[in-house]
């Protein structure tokens, strides 16, 4: 009998290609699973950033109104387990090896990639755990993304910026068009940033959909502006025709830090809000005021500024952010500058080939002292003299590293008490990091 390792060894082997995007296939093997269609409520969340804490958001107010819930996503930092998750939990190898070999059995000779594999084991999980409520995170794009094969209730489209040009196009309008994708005729979806291009209106208005905007039709109005950080209370307003009616008059700051986080958590209001009023069976879990702040509070998602405090004892804090593109490096940058440190601020830097080297390290450049440039694995992979060669001037390294093991040990080797040690640049990086300090 194969185990979970044994079976992801085995579907890398089974398509020729980690990528290849379209619907026909997973979809009719979905079928023949009887999938489709989809029941059970369901969100799905879009974006070039934003997701991760989206979808955090939402498992966490589905688990706060009692809601047995589903959340698939990817990539994974340390164990494949974290992609399919109920009830905020990582289901255990026995639930994946068992939609694994439901699937082999129906495929029938229809090639699958290692993430269309993962996806219909998470449909199957959740379908066998029964899940009342589904969050799910698109892998790239969306117009022809696995998850797609999915028609959710609600859809979120965090943002639109310039990532996977060789997939999705060669600018934001473009790239705004394959991620509206996810939309369905008629149905809500709240838009996370008022900063959309044109192609995403024009995907909305062809559809008939109900558009949910940030500042038009949900809004975050502070209440204490000036506190310190993570301890602003806010009130969420919603006047759109899925959220009017709805006012949260005094919720706690989002246990995810940033300030976009505030943004994130209203998104995820508006959506479940939206899903609740669409589908009957939910009007009882409806997002009322303690179901939020305690959504709010519980939240975690590690990975996204994650920080871990004097490790070792007495030694430098550890912030860890994936931050694999420019948008996402200006908003850790912006999270960093919110909070500065008493002494200096080291990279641990590990960032794919075909990423935007030059942009993150623009946006990063003002906040850090000194980086440490680490190699990473794979084809897309790279040493970290070429990672070098890619930053800007501006990004002088201190040390050079073969992997993110010994550039972890490098930066706390030049770090003292009072310091900070950033870890950034990929899941590949934040993941190896993770295990480097024993979380």
């Amino acid at each position: 009998m194969r185990t979970l390792d044994d079976w992801l060894a085995y579907q890398q082997a089974q398509h020729p290609h980690n990528i290849d995007l379209g619907l026909d296939r997973v979809g009719a093997v979905a079928r023949r699973l009887g999938l489709l269609p989809w029941a059970p409520p369901t969100v799905i969340v879009g974006g070039t950033n934003g997701k991760g804490s989206t979808t955090a958001f939402l498992t966490a107010l589905g688990c706060a109104a009692g809601l047995r819930t589903g959340t698939y996503n990817s990539p994974h930092l340390q164990r494949y387990n974290e992609r399919v998750s109920v009830d905020g939990e990582p289901v255990d190898d026995a639930t994946l090896v068992e939609a694994f070999e439901r699937i082999e059995a129906a495929r029938d000779g229809v090639p699958l990639t290692f993430f269309e594999y993962g996806t219909l084991a998470a449909l199957l999980a959740f379908r066998a755990q029964g899940c009342g409520f589904v969050v799910l995170e698109v892998g790239l794009g969306g117009r022809l993304d696995a998850t797609n094969i999915v028609d959710a209730d609600v859809a979120v489209l965090c943002s639109v910026g310039l990532d996977h040009t060789d997939w999705l196009g060669p600018t934001r309008e473009h790239i705004g068009r394959e991620k509206s994708g996810i939309f369905r005729a008629g149905r809500p979806v709240v838009l996370g940033s008022a900063d959309m291009p044109q192609s995403v209106g024009e995907a909305l208005a062809s559809l008939g959909c109900e558009a949910l905007w940030p500042g038009r039709d949900f809004h975050i109005e502070p209440i204490a502006p000036t506190a310190p950080a993570g301890q602003g209370r806010w009130r969420w307003r919603g006047s759109g025709a899925s959220l009017a009616g709805l006012t949260l008059h005094d919720l706690p700051a989002p246990a995810l830090p940033g300030p976009i986080q505030y943004h994130n958590a209203a998104a995820a209001i508006a959506a479940f809000t939206a899903l609740c009023r669409r589908r009957s069976e939910l009007a009882g879990a409806a997002a009322g005021e303690p179901v939020v702040a305690t959504a709010l509070r519980s939240a975690r998602l590690r990975g996204r500024f994650q920080r871990i405090t004097e490790w070792p004892a007495g030694g430098p804090e550890w912030i860890l952010d994936v931050a694999h593109n420019a948008e996402a490096a200006q908003v850790l940058a912006q999270a960093l500058a919110a909070q500065p440190s008493a002494g200096r601020t080291y990279a641990v830097a590990g960032i794919l080939q075909d990423k935007d080297a030059a942009a993150i390290g623009t946006a990063l450049q003002g906040v850090i002292d000194g980086w440490v440039l680490v190699g990473l694995p794979g084809e897309r992979g790279g040493d970290p003299e070429s990672l070098r060669r890619r930053l800007p001037e501006a990004c002088r390294s201190l040390a050079l590293a073969p992997d993110v093991e010994h550039g972890c040990g490098a930066a706390l080797a030049l770090a003292q008490r009072g310091d900070r040690i950033v870890v950034l640049g990929s899941f590949l990086t934040v993941g190896p990091a993770l295990d480097w300090l024993g979380l």
